[in-house]
């Protein structure tokens, strides 16, 4: 999972927005997860970047609704 561009998610519609907001926190809860019944994520890194993107995506979404 790489680091979503801001570009990127500013060309998407509010409701694909969303909609891949809720498909982030999905990967998020899933490798939130597998760390706490002690698994090793495959990349240490993916957790990081998933909360970034969430982030990143949830912030586009607020400034649209100013």
């Amino acid at each position: 999972m790489s680091l979503l561009r801001t570009k990127d998610l500013r060309a998407l519609s509010d409701e694909d927005l969303q909609k891949k907001i809720a498909e982030l926190e999905m990967d998020l809860l899933r490798e939130r997860g597998v760390a706490a019944m002690g698994g090793a994520p495959a990349s240490p890194g993916k957790l990081r970047a998933l909360r970034t993107n969430v982030a990143r995506a949830l912030t586009i979404l607020r400034e649209r609704r100013r």
